[in-house]
């Protein structure tokens, strides 16, 4: 897979911080490493139990090669803050040791500019038996810091981590949220350039999450610290990071906006149909079932006004649905659910009248307004009841998703205000109204 780079600003007169080129990092699928008396030990052991003697030196598939990275090209500048995003297995955990000097790579060079806080494993080292204070001295030491530093900073650290009254408690009564707090108090209050995290702030509640974005944040905008954040949150990607890189199968396949880099995570740059048939993929187990004994289902949708669902904020969407009824059914509805590229329902657009759906297979024509949604890839549930006099809902087909498409611009091109979706939202709700109070002031 070719790699995509699209560096969001200029960064000629920007100082380098990490710069990494040709990066490779080789394994041994199935080989124990027998450099040692222990791993020759374990190796032999090893080819007995599986009765097999060229075990571990034959090109067998037991044994092939297997590159967590392969290639990998890179230079963060001062004061970013960089995302890295990827499936498990992609090469995210492998960089982040190689950069942190855990492991050595394979091949290539890794240049790094400054000295290093990682934040791999907060608190590794932390005694149970010993009080929280007790350790930040001792995690603090283990970190680089001398006791004068620590002294100076202790109070921070405390306060940081929200623990003043556990501190002197015996950490083996903190819960995993506690420690982490400390853990990553410590290790923030280190005075490094780089900081490097993997996941950390999963565990801390959503006051101490915010604190140390903030936090960061800061020291990013303040060129103080470059900052590569690895999550699986895309929430905190979007709060910390201001450029992403996308790795799979070792390779980094993308560089550049964090929008962009998260739909290619996602999965939702995949094609977008204008036409559509529903099958038993489009359905849950319980909708299959009720299809398969119900009067009515849904079977395909076409597009009828562009000829892909790409569409400016202003437009909408003339949709034809098919469908198949037993016989004619009377206050049908259809509602669409609004799900944005993280499957998370954010809006539905409820029906603006009821209609008679005759028997057989036909058609209807659905047009979705498009005018409050801000840019960004979208899916529709398409839900389709029938309303009785009481005004109870029968249900008769859901499609997931029935609709997929695009919104390919701001509000408007000359638009006043540039939306920002990652700080205004996904919706766009009507303009406000506001008119100049007269003044009753008197006149001088």
């Amino acid at each position: 897979m070719s790699m995509v780079s699209q560096n969001p600003s200029d960064t000629s007169s920007k100082e380098v911080m990490i710069r990494v080129s040709g990066l490779r990092k080789k394994y041994r699928l199935g080989k124990i490493s027998a450099r040692t008396l222990q791993g020759s030990i374990k190796e032999w052991r090893t080819r007995k139990k599986n009765k097999d003697p060229k075990a571990g030196s034959s090109g067998t598939s037991r044994n092939k090669d297997f590159y967590a990275l392969n290639g990998v090209d890179l230079t963060v500048y001062k004061g970013e803050t960089l995302g890295i995003l990827g499936k498990n297995g992609a090469g995210k955990s492998t960089l982040l040791k190689i950069l942190c000097r855990i492991t050595a790579p394979t091949e290539g060079t890794v240049d790094l500019y400054g000295h290093i806080t990682s934040m791999l494993e907060v608190g590794t080292g932390f005694h149970g038996e010993m009080t929280g204070r007790e350790n930040i001295y001792l995690n603090g030491t283990i970190l680089g810091m001398t006791k004068a530093e620590i002294d100076e900073k202790i109070d921070d650290i405390i306060a940081f981590s929200g623990l003043e009254e556990f501190i002197d408690t015996p950490v083996k009564r903190y819960s995993s949220g506690m420690f982490v707090k400390l853990g990553f108090s410590v290790a923030y209050h280190l005075d490094s350039e780089i900081v490097i995290m993997d996941e950390v702030l999963a565990v801390g509640d959503v006051e101490f999450q915010k604190k140390c974005i903030r936090c960061l944040l800061d020291a990013a905008n303040n060129d103080i610290r470059t900052v590569l954040y690895v999550s699986h949150n895309m929430n905190t990607i979007r709060q910390l990071c201001k450029r992403c890189i996308v790795l799979d199968k070792g390779e980094v396949i993308f560089d550049g906006d964090v929008e962009q880099a998260i739909s290619i995570y996602l999965g939702t740059q995949a094609e977008m149909p204008s036409e559509i048939e529903y099958g038993p993929e489009h359905r849950s187990r319980d909708y299959q079932r009720m299809r398969a004994r119900d009067l009515f289902s849904l079977d395909g949708l076409r597009l009828l006004n562009r000829p892909e669902p790409i569409f400016p904020t202003s437009g909408e969407a003339e949709l034809e649905l098919a469908y198949t009824a037993a016989k004619e059914i009377r206050n049908v509805a259809f509602r669409f659910q609004l799900r944005d590229q993280e499957d998370t329902k954010i809006a539905s657009m409820l029906p603006g009248n009821l209609i008679t759906v005759s028997p057989g297979k036909n058609t209807v024509r659905i047009t979705l307004p498009l005018s409050h949604l801000t840019c960004g890839r979208y899916s529709a549930d398409i839900a389709v009841y029938q309303l009785d006099a009481g005004g109870i809902e029968r249900k008769m087909d859901l499609v997931s998703p029935g609709f997929t498409f695009q919104i390919e611009s701001a509000h408007d091109k000359d638009d006043y205000t540039k939306w920002n979706q990652q700080q205004f939202g996904a919706i766009r709700l009507p303009d406000l109204t506001v008119e100049a109070g007269s003044s009753d002031a008197p006149e001088k």
